[in-house]
């Protein structure tokens, strides 16, 4: 863990974070599996009501942010990168941890998230107690064309 680590959370319609959360994404997701956002995407999203971008930080620089859209009580955690030379720290962790916190404050009684199987990140989601629901098969194309499960999770936050 890196002590000196700061999370700045940016709500709807704030856009000063976006570059930030680009510049993260564009070293953190592999092009081969074609899962990294546009701007334009990412900021239509932030546009929606109950959006959230939280973003990690270390003195200024950016190291990942976690991107959250809630409707009701629940929500789904559309996005988490970590900057690669910044992995296996902690970070991804924090970020994740960080964002069900935000959750329960803004009474959130769930989260949800897909993800591709053979993502890394899945074995932080069950340590984090997110519980698998199901798989589809095929669901995410490639850049390469090849076909690649995603796998969904959710956890309660009742308690």
């Amino acid at each position: 863990m890196i002590p000196d680590l700061h999370m700045s959370v940016y709500d709807e319609g704030e856009r000063n974070a976006l570059g930030d959360a680009m510049d993260v994404m564009a070293r953190a997701f592999d092009p081969v599996f074609g899962e990294a956002w546009t701007l334009p995407q990412l900021a239509g999203v932030m546009m929606m009501p109950g959006t959230w971008l939280t973003i990690a930080r270390l003195d200024a620089a950016p190291l990942g942010f976690a991107l959250v859209r809630s409707v009701l009580d629940e929500c789904e955690l559309l996005l988490l990168a970590v900057d690669p030379i910044w992995r296996g720290r902690g970070i991804g962790e924090t970020l994740l941890r960080h964002s069900l916190r935000t959750a329960r404050q803004r009474g959130i009684t769930s989260m949800n998230l897909e993800v591709r199987a053979t993502n890394k990140a899945v074995k932080l989601y069950e340590k984090t107690g997110f519980e698998y629901v199901h798989r589809r098969p095929g669901y995410y194309r490639g850049n390469d064309g090849q076909l690649h499960d995603a796998l969904s999770f959710r956890i309660d936050m009742l308690a």
